[in-house]
């Protein structure tokens, strides 16, 4: 399964220096999911990456393409609570 990033996700990557290998494990094995509050099209995944000091990274994908990054980010408000 290979993850498909937009080009705002990869520019958003670059720009948060985060590593593509943390988005695809947190798309693969998230600790928790949510749906978008805005757009039903869209869900939040959520997992702590360890190389990150167990901070939560939260990557957007497409629900209808669950391998389709839209965005990430590090999560402040998550971190030690997952």
């Amino acid at each position: 399964m290979k993850l498909v990033c937009t080009q705002h996700a990869l520019a958003r990557l670059a720009k948060r220096q985060l590593k593509q290998e943390w988005i695809e494990g947190v798309v693969r094995h998230p600790e928790r999911t949510e749906p978008d509050q805005d757009d039903p099209a869209l869900e939040h995944r959520l997992a702590a990456v360890p190389e990150l000091a167990n901070r939560v990274l939260r990557v957007i994908v497409s629900r209808s393409e669950p391998n389709r990054d839209v965005t990430a980010h590090r999560d402040r408000k998550l971190k030690g609570k997952l």
